[in-house]
């Protein structure tokens, strides 16, 4: 049985939704982020050399990195579900989608994370200082860039009701993390597409019942 090694609201939720979508048993061990730092508990590293979720592991195999993750667990369990048929126009959108969702979307949201949280980290002297830099760093860098990929997200999903094409896929359980967290960082539902697109996969009982699996999940609303 698949063990999934998992934090709370952290991008391992997808990986107990990519089961649940598959009917695939696992077993959920449960990991809670440093209340103060928002890291992830040392725990962590006795299952992968970086100490981060998600990890699963399948027997004598440890898996790291949530697209390596989805790959793996499509190849060996899916049976042809949640992925496009070899050399279809929609096989090479989904090979993008899944490699774009944890490269270049969640780059500037990350970096969103961290300006925002850096004043309130600074030593008191340091604050203004600090809280002025990172103001300037969104403003002139990272909240433009995370623009240009809400617009992308929000083009994309005027073409095609899913990612991949007319299909739900993998590629939409791996692009929910990025637009889940453009939704409360950057006001991404403020466009139509995206917000249809969280409405729908919010709805899924397979989505539903991953939350049950994974705890609290602040992105699930």
């Amino acid at each position: 049985m698949i063990i999934v090694h998992h934090l709370n609201n952290s991008r391992s939720q997808r990986v107990l939704w990519l089961l649940e979508e598959l009917g695939v048993a696992y077993e959920v061990k449960r990991y809670e982020r440093d209340a103060t730092t928002m890291l992830a508990p040392p725990e962590l590293l006795a299952i992968h050399p970086l100490g981060k979720s998600p990890v699963i592991v399948d027997g004598d195999k440890t898996v790291a990195e949530t697209g390596a993750i989805v790959d793996y667990v499509i190849e060996t369990y899916a049976q042809g579900r949640l992925i496009p048929a070899a050399g279809t126009a929609e096989r090479l959108r989904y090979t993008y989608w899944l490699h774009y969702a944890e490269g270049s979307a969640m780059t500037p949201l990350l970096l969103k994370l961290v300006f925002t949280a850096l004043p309130t980290r600074a030593p008191g002297l340091l604050k203004g200082l600090v809280k002025v830099i990172a103001s300037k760093a969104q403003t002139g860098f990272v909240d433009p860039q995370i623009k240009v990929h809400v617009d992308y997200w929000e083009a994309e999903l005027a073409r095609t009701a899913w990612f991949a094409g007319q299909d739900f896929t993998a590629v939409d359980i791996m692009m929910s993390f990025p637009l889940e967290a453009a939704a409360a960082r950057a006001g991404a539902t403020s466009r139509p597409n995206i917000k249809a697109f969280l409405k729908a996969i919010h709805a899924r009982p397979a989505y539903r019942a991953a939350l049950e699996r994974g705890g609290p999940y602040d992105y699930a609303s």
